[in-house]
């Protein structure tokens, strides 16, 4: 299963970067989350119950950051065992500063088994696409706009 989203902060790229580099800002804003524990560098133990549509249970697995190029990309890769299965996703998230606000691009593919793959693709790409914007939402939320980006003609107003 592919996963793709697109998603603008309205804050500048270094905010950005570091808030989605944060333990506790992931941990907060991973839906469902029960547990996010340091397991190694980088690599972080967690535990989360899963509600959408007929997908229902308790998950324990780890979320891992690798490839990382410090203002520009990384790699996050999820694994996940619980009441329905297992899954592995692995997404690229690309960063991008564009005027006053940064554009977070992800791409990958999720792989599931057991009763969550069984209960078809395209309840689960929603699904997906559901818990990933949740995700990107909370973020957002708990980074502040930039008020000091001003343009040349905003500073020159005032």
């Amino acid at each position: 299963m592919i996963i793709e989203g697109k998603y603008i902060f309205d804050a500048p790229l270094l905010a950005v970067w570091n808030h989605l580099q944060s333990p506790e800002a992931i941990a907060g804003c991973i839906p469902g989350c029960d547990r996010f524990e340091p397991a190694g560098e980088n690599q972080f133990n967690v535990e989360m119950n899963v509600k959408v549509a007929a997908i229902r249970g308790k998950y324990s697995g780890t979320v891992a950051v690798s490839d990382i190029s410090y203002l520009e990309t990384y790699t996050m890769t999820v694994t996940g065992r619980g009441t329905g299965g297992n899954i592995k996703a692995t997404g690229i998230l690309n960063f991008t500063a564009v005027d006053n606000h940064t554009e977070v691009s992800v791409s990958g593919e999720a792989q599931v088994t057991g009763l969550i793959a069984r209960v078809g693709q395209r309840i689960m790409s929603g699904a997906s696409r559901m818990l990933m914007n949740q995700f990107f939402t909370c973020m957002k939320s708990h980074i502040e706009p930039d008020t000091n980006l001003l343009t040349n003609d905003d500073q020159e107003l005032e």
